[in-house]
């Protein structure tokens, strides 16, 4: 069998529960990348993994084969709190590289769900990253358990595992297909076997995955400014339902299942992809500003300023400013070298809440009119601190502005939101929603005026363009998982399964 060299300095009882008690931001959960014949496939590999950090920055892994063995190596933190190390990526040499980061949460963190995850078949090694969930994994798990299996994470990506070592197909890439087969929800998927690099997305193609191309050596990522760091071509972005076979023949491209009209997430337009990622053919960034431009003529007010919640809120309160006339100023200044470890965390320093990242600026501000803009609310603890914050600096008013729908729903597609209890939107009425915030006045962007943004004439209530349930519990896939629960029940990357 083909040998793993593995190392795991980092023990799962090393691992503190210092987080930031009260983030709310929804988080993404992962970004992969993968290179395939290249003398440096480590090296582009942590430099994707850096380019995609914003996707995940709670732990960071890669597996690279060298043409006897495969290397991995797995670790809680950054990617250049590790990866930049010359003892670490020694030890990770090869030609081919598939590379995971994981999102932040506020559940138990354990070191072996940190992917790439890899298993030996009887066809050799196979090694496998996730970006998405799988809304019928608990139901997998609990069949495969009781069929005999021994599973050594609570991730959802491992049953994948558990599925391709069991099918009964003769071909390694037919019992990759019958594994998807079996999977409900969404993947984008990159895989490496001794000979192969997969890509693989969901039929609904909900996470994104894209095909570059550095000097013939192809490369897959979940965004564009993965392939920009490297200096690699965009080639394409890999269809819903596709699965993309990279071996020294070439490319081979795979459509194993019914061709349906793809519904991406429309959260990597108003959240999540970098802003200078092209995603779909749009980019990101002005996606972002046509959603300021089309809040500004849905819901524009008497103001002096606009100022946006850094840094998610910038490109859409530049299209504010720019549609409604009203001034852009920076009322808010972020301190980005708060790390979540620098001081105790007691509850008195918690108390500081958000002005430990935020500081108002007094100047600007005192006795104005301002309009905040924000991409989203989750729960509102964050907006509550941020006008909060305003008002004591001297503004006269706040006016919130969201740059998108009201969050009323839960997603299970690999977006870490609360349960819908704990959903601002799903439990206030607008006005009750402005009292809470404590603004003068409160509007999010209309679904149809999301659309808008995008170039459409509004959303295709018979065949939506895009995966858009958090606004309008519109799922897309079954949530087989979820049946007869009153708690959201899946398996992720967030804790320990019970």
């Amino acid at each position: 069998m083909t040998e793993l060299r593995e190392s795991q300095r980092t023990s799962d009882a090393d691992i503190s529960n210092d987080f930031d008690m009260e983030e709310d931001k929804l988080r993404e959960e992962c970004g992969v990348f993968g290179v395939f014949n290249h003398a440096d496939a480590a090296a582009l590999t942590a430099l994707g993994m850096h380019a995609l950090q914003h996707r995940g920055q709670e732990a960071a892994g890669m597996v690279t084969f060298d043409g006897s063995r495969f290397n991995s190596e797995r670790r809680l933190g950054l990617v250049g709190d590790h990866f930049s190390k010359k003892g670490t990526m020694e030890r990770i040499r090869g030609d081919s590289a598939i590379g995971h980061v994981r999102y932040s949460t506020t559940g138990e963190t354990i070191l072996r769900n940190v992917q790439p995850l890899f298993a030996d078949l009887a066809g050799g090694g196979f090694t496998v990253c996730h970006n998405g969930n799988l809304t019928n994994a608990l139901l997998l798990r609990e069949q495969l358990i009781e069929s005999g299996a021994i599973c050594q994470s609570t991730s959802d990506t491992e049953v994948i595992l558990h599925l391709v070592a069991r099918s009964s197909r003769s071909r390694f890439i037919e019992k990759f297909i019958d594994a998807l087969r079996a999977l409900e929800g969404a993947y984008s998927l990159v895989a490496l076997t001794n000979k192969k690099l997969i890509g693989a997305r969901d039929p609904l193609g909900i996470r994104p995955l894209v095909l570059g191309d550095l000097d013939g050596s192809p490369i897959l990522a979940s965004e564009t400014c993965a392939l920009d760091i490297i200096g690699a071509r965009f080639v394409r972005e890999i269809e819903n339902g596709e699965i993309v076979v990279i071996t020294k023949d070439g490319i081979e491209s795979l459509h194993p299942f019914p061709k349906v009209q793809p519904r991406p997430c429309v959260f990597e337009y108003i959240y999540f992809s970098r802003p200078d990622s092209i995603v779909g053919g749009r980019s990101v960034y002005e996606v972002r500003k046509n959603m300021g431009r089309q809040l500004a003529k849905e819901s524009v007010c008497e103001a002096d300023m606009v100022i946006p919640v850094p840094d998610s809120g910038v490109p859409a309160a530049i299209g504010f400013a720019q549609e409604s006339g009203i001034p852009y100023e920076l009322g808010i200044i972020r301190n980005h070298y708060v790390g979540r470890t620098f001081i105790e965390p007691t509850q008195q320093i918690r108390a500081l809440g958000v002005k430990l990242k935020h500081s108002a600026n007094r100047m600007a501000i005192k006795g104005k009119r301002i309009v905040l803009i924000d991409d989203s609310i989750v729960r509102g603890t964050t907006s509550v601190k941020i006008v909060e914050m305003m008002y004591d600096a001297g503004a006269s008013e706040v006016h919130m502005r969201i740059a998108s729908p009201p969050i009323t729903h839960p997603d299970f597609y690999g977006i870490d939101t609360p349960d819908q209890r704990a959903l601002l939107a799903a439990t206030h009425t607008l006005e009750e929603m402005k009292e809470y915030i404590g603004v003068s006045s409160l509007a999010f962007l209309s679904v149809d005026g999301l659309y808008r943004s995008m170039g459409f004439d509004g959303r295709d209530d018979l065949n939506p363009q895009f995966t858009d349930h958090c606004f309008t519990g519109d799922y897309p896939t079954p949530l087989t998982d979820q049946h007869g629960e009153t708690e959201p029940r899946q398996l992720s990357l967030l804790a320990e399964a019970g």
